[in-house]
């Protein structure tokens, strides 16, 4: 466990030190594109943060192959060589598209490479296990066109999910701690070795999110771009396939009778882990119901727009802040439910735990929908959005001054970037609405 901490740290220490210098990299780059209609920032905001994520993956990468117990993972799989390969492609495009806007049919192809560069050095669904069948072991056709869909759908649920600060990083590092915490529990209380890579592999992806996020939190200085949401996506997907298709549920003998029964029993587990829109389930939801309403529409399922589940709360009533929070809630109430129930799915605790605090998300959820006013001599012991507000109306002299105050025109200066001083002149943006369509 030490030198997955020590790992972790490494990474997220690479990732926090490199972003500020990258954050200068993107202003002079010019990858601060104008603000757009879905966008919910004010201020024109540098992009590529994903830079610094990569160079954090290589540094846990660099530093786990010279540790004592983490070097066998590299001398037994190839599976960290595979990801590296793939993540170094996937934030190729993703810098790309974060500089000059590529098409989405083009990054869609380039998921698609990078998914198949990283099977073909060996990280790939060699089985699935099956309610009622057992194990199921996969053609090399079926499991690279599996594998390839898995990665393609995480990453691009991640990548539609990141439309506020904050959200998708915290969200990815939420999911990755609960698998780290799965992985390492497979591999160490179990002895199966097959699920050291994926331990790995979650404990950097949680460094790259810690690194980055204390610079992408509200107000945010710079974004992760396609360059760091399709990394953490595929870097979320790639430990997924490692411990689902390549550790034999039977291995973990946690039941006894024949292999059709473990399976059966630990179907809820591998489920989980083999999809893991099950434990970035509101990305995921979000993913669907965009490709639906955009379809339904007549519009491509890749056309921007300002229905996400994030711009739903914002609509509602919640501040930026407390959307990002509730996110959280519910992404961290999914993945350590089935977390939970992974280690004792008999206990009807677990269950009536994940209703409760159910129960309590919708509550926080739909609070806005409920604000009650309480009584003006009640007032001192309320916050100011729960008391009533009388406004009286402005005297007549009051109306007159202020229709013939002349109005001052607006020069345009330096624009200011979240609290840096830009290169340009600021654009001024008067109709939201004409603006582009993607953040």
């Amino acid at each position: 466990m030490r030198e997955y901490l020590l790992t972790l740290c490494i990474t997220a220490a690479v990732t926090y030190l490199l972003t500020g210098p990258v954050r200068k990299f993107a202003i002079v780059a010019g990858a601060m594109p104008e603000i757009r209609a879905r966008d919910v920032h004010r201020e024109p905001t540098p992009r590529l943060g994903g830079i610094a994520m990569f160079f954090g993956l290589c540094a846990g990468l660099l530093v786990a192959a010279h540790l004592a117990n983490l070097s066998a993972v590299f001398e037994t799989s190839n599976e960290p060589r595979a990801l590296l390969s793939g993540a170094a492609l996937i934030w190729l495009i993703g810098v790309l598209d974060d500089k000059f806007e590529i098409d989405a049919l083009i990054k869609l192809g380039g998921q698609m490479i990078a998914a198949g560069v990283m099977v073909m050095q060996g990280l790939t669904i060699l089985w699935l296990p099956i309610p009622g069948f057992g194990n199921v072991a996969l053609t090399q056709w079926q499991g690279t066109l599996l594998t390839v869909a898995l990665v393609v759908i995480t990453i691009n649920a991640v990548n539609f999910v990141d439309g506020l600060d904050g959200l998708a990083a915290g969200m990815v590092c939420i999911a990755s701690a609960a698998f780290f915490l799965y992985a390492y529990r497979v591999w160490v209380s179990y002895g199966i070795e097959a699920a050291a890579p994926a331990t790995l592999f979650a404990a950097i992806l949680m460094g790259m999110c810690l690194g980055f996020l204390p610079h992408n939190m509200h107000p945010a200085r710079i974004f992760m771009g396609d360059s760091g949401s399709m990394l953490i996506g595929l870097v979320l997907a790639a430990g997924a396939i490692s411990i689902t298709g390549q550790v034999d549920p039977d291995a973990l003998k946690l039941f006894a009778g024949s292999e059709k029964e473990a399976v059966h029993q630990t179907v809820p587990v591998y489920i989980p882990l083999l999809l893991p829109l099950t434990i970035i389930a509101i990305p995921a939801a979000d993913l669907i119901l965009a490709i639906v309403r955009r379809t339904w529409r007549g519009q491509s399922p890749f056309a921007a727009d300002r229905g996400h589940l994030h711009h739903r709360l914002l609509e509602i009533g919640h501040s930026h802040s407390r959307a990002v929070l509730i996110m959280y809630f519910w992404s961290a109430l999914i993945a350590f439910g089935a977390l939970a129930y992974s280690v004792n799915s008999a206990s009807m605790w677990i269950v009536l735990g994940v209703v409760g605090l159910s129960a309590i998300g919708l509550v926080l959820l739909l609070l806005p929908r409920f604000r009650p006013r309480v009584p003006r001599w009640a007032h001192h012991f309320v916050p100011p959005r729960y008391r009533r507000r009388h406004a009286p109306e402005p005297a007549p002299q009051a109306l007159a001054a202020t229709a013939e105050e002349p109005r001052t025109p607006v020069a345009v200066g330096a624009r200011t970037v979240n609290g840096a001083t830009a290169l340009s002149a600021r654009t001024q943006v008067s109709d939201r609405r004409k603006a582009g369509t993607s953040r």
